[in-house]
């Protein structure tokens, strides 16, 4: 439930591409559907026992590629940088694959910096909900 009222705020709201509000009982379908699923991970993500935010991995292929997906705690501040660490170590060290994919809305900014920050590199564009969205990536000889 924690989880659900972070991606129901505005704040996080904006920057998914389904930016309606999801009912309790959805999000609980949508859990239980990744019961047995290998293409689907998902992870809340803790420090210092708080929960700094969530990170997940999707249309992962074996020992090749996956996408990433995160969102930080909107009660926390600065987590951002950590959260994106353990998805590339996690992708590359644990599921070993060699390249993460990301999608990121043009205007955030500060998301789309971070990932540069990380050596993601813009590989196309695309338009989601009249939005621009950059698509990104991460090769593991460029981490």
């Amino acid at each position: 439930k924690m989880v659900l009222e972070w991606r129901n705020t505005p704040e996080i709201r904006k920057w998914m591409y389904n930016q309606d509000k999801i009912p309790l009982e959805t999000h609980l379908h949508f859990i239980e559907s990744l019961k047995g699923h290998k293409e689907k991970l998902y992870f809340l993500v803790q420090k210092d026992n708080e929960e700094i935010g969530v990170i997940d991995f999707t249309q992962i292929i074996e020992n090749t590629s996956l996408h990433m997906g995160i969102y930080t705690n909107p009660n926390t501040k600065g987590n951002g940088t950590i959260l994106l660490q353990e998805i590339i170590h996690y992708a590359f060290e644990v599921l070993k694959v060699k390249k993460i994919y990301s999608e990121v809305f043009a205007d955030n900014e500060k998301a789309y910096a971070l990932y540069k920050k990380f050596n993601f590199q813009d590989i196309s564009e695309k338009t989601i909900n009249d939005k621009e969205v950059k698509c990104m990536e991460l090769n593991y000889e460029d981490r």
